[in-house]
């Protein structure tokens, strides 16, 4: 049963407010409550079963989130699907762990939130097991933490992929998206899984980690936050999903959760926001913050399927290829917890940088021009990735991808990833009802030189698969078959391509920023504190000033620790 007061609210009980709500509650005298919008999903096996990861899409776990029409990508409108329950996105996600480098981090250039620092948050959550193959660099990684890592054993397509890699000219390195080191080269990139069962954010308050002075209340819309005559904030006003409406006090802070889409909604609601926007919902301004809900960032990947001539070499067997195929999959999970269904099927990875490939473009040329002393036009410097390549090994993705191989052929994808993206997006709401969803706009492929590196990266997968020393021998060509599209030679051809198959990686950040007092559009200071009120802070990925070389999973854990530290060092 809630309680009137508690000593900390965290609004929303995904990845990073998971984490911060388990650290507070380490201290047996405080009275923690956490509020998710989902519901508990303790006996949910779509979730611990990483296989069934997809099977919560389009219901009642996910927030169902779509983008704006996006001029960049053909008009095109993206599903974002977001974990609604607790544990959030860590729920649904790839599971991959891929932490990009330390300068990623110390380009914030904020107190507190160096590559270091934000590479120890992260291994504190971590609990890595090896295995006998793996290569690990054992000071990299975590031992005591909730969250338990393991590498991945690869299907043989992959194992050929990193042999196609190699051969392309990036070097192997097992761990290097553990230690961020190495800005070109291949690898293994772990997973957020365990003797056949996903680990969550909710591990770090359920089971084991579940203490008494912690209240979790699921199925809960935080609508906002109240704040007295001094601009402290004292409650928040929860509305179940009956439309049951409650307030709950807060002794000491709130923490906002909510994630890169919904916290910037809960800010506005509350009155923190640019002041034109809450006028034209009729809200009171309360803090005059015009960064609430801009620099929306995202990884943007193109999937780029191929035919395999071989049997044997991708997982489509094991799922595709006869009527009980499926059944067989879910039997032996159920019952060892092995096979296809206890893990994410992506194979080899690789960062890459493009300067070589890049050097004759006029774009690139011009925009070097303009670029700041040691760094390219894309910001980054020479030890961060402008791309990364991972694999899947069968075919699948996004709903859109439904022409499965069932005639007993094979197919795998080659996914390209774009970092550090030019074009920022939006987040905003059409009105003060906490059940309706912000507008969100990506503005994807916005900056043309984004497009232009994307373009550059698809066009380098692709003679990575097709010349490579481990595939060029067994892979056939598109797929479907009727796709000509890997003929192509020049990177100009495979703009169509980018343009139609560009697509999400669930890696939203930025939209509630981080940034130094002389900002005007840093919505937080580097403590986490929203600027212009007290008692306030936000954890989640939308604090990110830039979007890192890697995957925001293991960021948000770090967020989520760094968040802890900084409210048991106020206390």
């Amino acid at each position: 049963m809630v309680q009137r007061e508690y000593d900390y609210i965290v609004c929303g009980g995904g990845t990073s407010g998971c984490v911060v709500a388990g650290r507070l509650a380490e201290n047996a005298k405080a009275r923690i409550l956490l509020v998710e919008a989902g519901p508990d999903c303790k006996d949910n096996e779509n979730i611990k079963m990483t296989g069934g990861w997809s099977k919560n899409f389009d219901a009642e776990t996910d927030w169902n989130l779509v983008t704006a029409p996006m001029a960049g990508v053909n008009n095109r409108q993206v599903k974002l699907s977001r974990g609604k329950f607790l544990g959030g996105s860590s729920g649904v996600n790839g599971t991959l762990c891929v932490w990009g480098t330390e300068q990623d981090f110390d380009d914030w250039d904020l107190p507190g939130w160096s590559g270091k620092e934000m590479f120890a948050h992260m291994r504190k959550s971590e609990n890595f097991h090896t295995k006998d193959w793996f290569e690990a660099d054992k000071n990299a990684h975590g031992y005591d933490g909730p969250l338990h890592v393991e590498p991945h054993d690869l299907a043989p397509i992959s194992e050929l992929m990193l042999k196609s890699m190699e051969s392309q000219g990036l070097p192997l390195d097992h761990d290097m998206f553990t230690t961020g080191k190495r800005p070109h080269g291949c690898g293994h990139a772990t997973r957020t899984v365990h003797k056949g069962l996903r680990s969550t954010g909710a591990d770090f308050v359920t089971d084991d980690y579940h203490r008494q002075n912690i209240d979790i209340v699921v199925d809960t819309l935080v609508d906002k936050v109240n704040f007295d005559d001094g601009k402290r904030a004292v409650s928040v006003e929860l509305v179940d999903k009956s439309g049951k409406k409650s307030t709950v006090n807060a002794k000491k802070e709130i923490i906002v959760s909510g994630g890169a889409y919904c916290t910037p909604a809960v800010l506005l609601r509350s009155g923190i926001g640019p002041k034109e926007e809450l006028q034209k919902l009729g809200v009171d301004c309360l803090v005059d913050s015009p960064g609430v809900g801009k620099n929306l960032l995202d990884h943007l990947i193109v999937f780029t399927f191929y035919e395999v001539m071989k049997d044997g070499l991708t997982n489509d067997h094991l799922v595709y290829h006869h009527p009980d195929a499926a059944m067989e999959a879910y039997m032996l999970y159920k019952e060892n917890k092995t096979g296809i269904l206890s893990t994410f099927p992506f194979g080899a990875f690789a960062f890459a940088r493009l300067d070589e490939r890049l050097k004759e473009e006029a774009l690139w040329q011009e925009a070097q021009k303009k670029a700041q002393s040691g760094r390219d036009p894309m910001g980054l410097t020479e030890s961060q990735p402008h791309i990364e390549f991972f694999t899947t090994e069968l075919y699948g993705g996004p709903k859109q991808y439904d022409q499965y191989p069932i005639d007993k052929k094979s197919a795998f994808a080659m996914i390209t990833e774009l970092f550090s993206p030019r074009s920022k997006g939006t987040v905003s709401i059409s009105s003060t009802d906490p059940f309706e969803k912000p507008i969100i706009d990506c503005n994807y492929l916005a900056d043309p030189l984004d497009l232009l590196v994307m373009t550059e990266g698809v066009r380098f997968g692709n003679e990575i698969v097709m010349q490579g020393a481990g595939t060029k021998e067994v892979v056939k060509g598109s797929w479907p078959p009727d796709l000509t599209h890997h003929a192509y030679t020049k990177r100009e051809e495979w703009i169509p391509h980018v343009k139609d198959q560009a697509t999400t990686c669930y890696h939203a950040a930025g939209t509630c920023k981080m940034g130094k007092e002389d900002d005007a559009t840093a919505v937080l200071d580097a403590q986490l504190q929203v600027k212009g009120v007290t008692g306030l802070r936000v954890a989640d990925c939308s604090v990110m000033p830039t979007l890192h070389g890697g995957h925001t999973q293991m960021p948000a854990y770090g967020i989520g620790e760094k968040a802890a530290d900084l409210i048991k060092a106020a206390a």
